[in-house]
């Protein structure tokens, strides 16, 4: 076996979660999701007619490896606008989402098996998954519950060593939802590594501002896409903002691995980012309610957060008291309750103990799955 291709790869636990709750639903049972990680959104109107308007002029065809010129430009002018940085169109090139561009990302970093990526444990499950794939080593730090699980200044520059590569961080984050803060997340920037950072669920955030890494050193990858803020997951586009000295690398990786982004698909990414959206802050306000309405249900049946999670669409509850092993617990509540949730097990070993609820689903879902957990947890300590 190819140990470098296969990289003793892990289950993504959460879609093993989702595939059996569509078997119970199948069989005719209620299920409340609350496991994936999607927005319960129609992408908005105006970004479907551009798609739609592009395929009736016929854009059908290859376009440049890189993304087409318009969408660079669009993605170069958000970021100047939206965070005040200086980005070329010359630095973007266009994905088919956010985890094509952290393949692509990693490959050009990792040469050889030493070579360490460091990321915080939690972590998004794939992350690792894609570092073992591609021959290198993840370097976990094992990040504290009272502080977010965030990644911390002191902590990451113990961790470097001549064989880091980069570190790569996530804020807003998966699986926690918390935020680093401004000043931490400059001197983790300001460390003379370079910085993958992740910033899908900017955007989308609650009484707090998101910082881009981009705001604090030129020497990063910064990761995006349209999937989560723009309700466009099935489009799956997203966006990589490099370094000028390794565009050439990346695209040649770019153009082997994936010859171009869909060119209908891009027309729609112009719209999402050049035209206005009501429907947007409409979005990001019901998950603020979902969020305060979710917490305050769980904190009352004691499963509760360390930090109050201010983006992103999850938090992530201690259930350690209940059952050390989360994989079982979720599993056990998903069988009894009709509830499906995502086990901490699935982002690390400093996430067992905990569960991952996701508030991307309707109200009136929600509280059906907290009565649901509610009624669980009772008959759970009933018969302990």
């Amino acid at each position: 076996m190819n140990t470098k291709a296969s990289g003793n790869m892990k289950p993504f636990i959460v879609m093993d979660v989702l595939e059996r709750a569509t078997e119970l639903e199948k069989k005719g049972n209620s299920i409340i999701h609350m496991e994936i990680g999607e927005p319960d959104f129609d992408t908005p109107p105006r970004i479907v007619k551009a798609g739609i308007d592009s395929l009736r002029k016929g854009d059908t065809h290859y376009t440049d490896s890189r993304g087409i010129l318009e969408l660079r430009m669009a993605v170069a002018r958000y970021y100047n606008r939206h965070y005040n940085v200086d980005v070329s169109e010359s630095q973007v090139l266009i994905t088919m989402g956010v985890s094509p561009a952290l393949l692509v990302v990693l490959s050009s970093l990792i040469e050889n098996p030493d070579d360490e990526i460091i990321l915080s444990n939690p972590y998004y499950p794939c992350y690792p998954n894609f570092i073992k794939y591609l021959g290198g080593t993840p370097r976990f730090i094992r990040t504290k519950a009272k502080e977010g699980f965030h990644l911390k200044p002191s902590m990451v520059r113990n961790a470097i060593c001549p064989d880091t590569k980069a570190i790569l961080i996530n804020s807003p984050s998966n699986p926690v939802g918390t935020i680093i803060p401004r000043d931490d997340l400059k001197a983790i920037c300001n460390m003379g590594i370079p910085i993958i950072s992740d910033e899908i669920y900017h955007g989308l955030v609650y009484g707090e501002k998101e910082h881009s890494a981009l705001e604090f050193t030129n020497n990063t990858y910064i990761l995006n896409g349209f999937s989560k803020i723009f309700a466009m997951t099935g489009w799956r586009l997203g966006y990589i903002i490099a370094p000028d000295k390794t565009v050439r690398n990346i695209q040649i990786i770019l153009q082997n691995f994936f010859i171009s982004p869909n060119s209908f698909v891009q027309r729609g990414g112009i719209a999402a980012l050049e035209l206005n959206h009501p429907e947007i802050e409409e979005m990001k306000s019901k998950y603020d309610s979902r969020r305060k309405f979710l917490l305050a249900r769980m904190e009352a049946m004691g499963l509760s957060c360390s930090v109050e999670p201010k983006g992103a669409f999850y938090i992530f509850v201690n259930a350690g008291h209940i059952e050390k092993d989360s994989y079982k617990l979720a599993f056990d509540i998903l069988e009894k309750a009709g509830v499906a949730v995502t086990p901490g097990i699935d982002f690390g070993d400093q996430g067992e103990g905990y569960l991952r609820l996701s508030y991307a689903n309707s109200m009136e879902n929600l509280s059906e799955g907290a009565d649901r957990i509610e009624k669980y947890l009772e008959e759970h300590a009933a018969l302990s």
